[in-house]
């Protein structure tokens, strides 16, 4: 409040006592002090407001004779402000409040002999973490876009300067691609909703503009499906490229559709990762020690005493079910009830291109800071390279299913087909071995292709052991030592 009533000479003392830029029209020396007070006040700073308000108090007091001075507002300064500051503090005091003795008050606060009176604290608007954007400044605290008249399409302006350290900070960066820093300011917009942490969110007819030209935003998904509404991703807007990377103040104007949602606009100065930058870092962070994933495997088949039926194993692919490739980085959320992994470096490719975070196993939430790497089965890929497939054992071992691809051969190769009473050491007759070859290769079949759950595969193995005929077992059931006559 008493900065809204600092001539230009004030603000610009103001400005050059913390090394801001002092240039410019009086709206915006009071944008770039209003932010200072907002973001970067500290004791010093108040001193020197209250140093400037109580200069000013003086003369005014001693040239017209009046107790308490009156509060001015530039026009073109409340048309900034009563969108974006709408409820703040210093909005709301600047045009109600006229009868406190800040000086007073404020310089009680600054000596430590007493607490400014009560306020209520309204409950802020935050928008999600997002892995691939490392927050490094708040330019702007998210802030209801306010419709200023009945109209569908609004305008939001708001006016904004970058220190020199944020300059240096996006100049020293190094280029994710040509043109594009990894420092960037970006813009996000989410619904004002003071619940949770909100996800990005869009409002209808979008444009936004940076000094004296258009920002791209992110397009439409076309949607395959008839009667389905395509889908935008809603992501951080990157301002950098249009920005004047100096003391200069940058115009940004928010065009949207005032349909009767309320959005929030923040502007944050991020630092871009890559998904080769985070997998680095869930290897460095998130690996969970091998003993501790045993100790979840036997608890995943300890016998419930209130069921009849016995687990005595689970299979789990070494085949990543996302690109149907070997695992290399076996991993999966802490969240997730099941032991299969996915590959976390197709994972965070996919995430990086098109962020769902979902788990391919269980379509259920994986986000970045849920994800573990399974020591467990990293030791198992070492050490099983013949096998696409293991089953855990209740005691925590494990032992890797190699029979359907050793009957999985041509119907030319002898097969013998160990634990079956009615072979007898003997060949099986050519019509049973290719029957036998074309189970096989469905197993086989079933096991690379399909990405379905592990009840699904327990369900087919219940439906091979019901049918007539010597059925190839599924399972390591013959002794060590014993192997196929392939």
């Amino acid at each position: 409040n008493m900065v809204m009533s600092f001539r230009v000479s004030d603000l610009q003392m103001l400005l050059g006592f913390v090394g801001r830029s002092k240039s410019g029209l009086k709206h915006e020396l009071v944008t770039r002090a209003l932010q200072l007070v907002q973001f970067d006040c500290s004791p010093e700073v108040f001193k020197k407001i209250k140093e400037l308000y109580e200069t000013r108090y003086a003369k005014k007091s001693s040239e017209a004779g009046q107790p308490q001075p009156q509060q001015h507002r530039s026009p073109d300064a409340l048309s900034i402000h009563s969108s974006y500051d709408r409820g703040s503090s210093v909005a709301r005091t600047s045009i109600s409040t006229t009868n406190i003795d800040y000086p007073a008050l404020y310089g009680k606060y600054l000596n430590g002999l007493g607490r400014l009176p009560p306020k209520v604290v309204k409950p802020e608007v935050r928008l999600v973490k997002l892995p691939f954007y490392t927050t490094l400044d708040e330019l702007l605290k998210p802030t209801e876009l306010v419709p200023q008249n009945n109209e569908k399409l609004q305008e939001s302006p708001c006016i904004f300067a970058l220190t020199p350290r944020q300059v240096e900070l996006i100049r020293n960066s190094r280029e994710l691609q040509p043109g594009v820093k990894s420092v960037q300011v970006v813009l996000r917009i989410c619904y004002t909703d003071t619940s949770s942490p909100q996800e990005d969110q869009y409002p209808p007819n979008i444009a936004v503009k940076v000094n004296h030209s258009y920002c791209s935003v992110p397009g439409y998904y076309p949607s395959n499906k008839p009667g389905v509404e395509p889908k935008r991703p809603c992501r951080p807007i990157n301002l950098t490229h249009l920005m004047y990377l100096s003391a200069a103040t940058n115009r940004i104007t928010v065009t949207w559709g005032n349909y009767g949602k309320s959005y929030s606009m923040g502007l944050y100065l991020v630092r871009q990762m890559t998904s080769a930058e985070l997998l680095q870092r869930l290897k460095t962070i998130g690996i969970k020690h091998p003993e501790l994933c045993k100790a979840l495997v036997k608890e995943k088949l300890r016998l419930d005493p209130d069921s009849e039926i016995a687990t005595t194993g689970v299979r789990v692919s070494l085949i990543c079910p996302l690109v149907k490739m070997r695992l290399s980085v076996p991993c999966r959320a802490e969240t997730c009830a099941h032991l299969q992994c996915f590959d976390a470096v197709f994972y965070l490719q996919m995430n990086e291109k098109k962020p769902t975070w979902m788990c391919p196993v269980c379509d259920k939430p994986a986000p970045y800071d849920q994800l573990i790497i399974d020591g467990l089965l990293s030791k198992i890929l070492t050490e099983c390279e013949d096998a696409d497939e293991i089953e855990y054992l209740v005691d925590g071992s494990w032992c890797p299913i190699r029979a359907e691809k050793e009957r999985s051969c041509s119907p030319q190769c002898p097969i013998l087909v160990l634990g079956s009473s009615d072979v007898n050491g003997l060949l099986p007759p050519p019509n049973s071995n290719g029957e036998n070859g074309k189970a096989a290769a469905d197993v086989v079949d079933l096991t690379l292709d399909s990405s379905s759950s592990e009840e699904e595969e327990e369900e087919d193995e219940e439906e091979d052991d019901d049918d007539d005929g010597p059925q190839p077992k599924r399972r390591c059931s013959y002794e060590k030592g014993l192997v196929s006559a392939c």
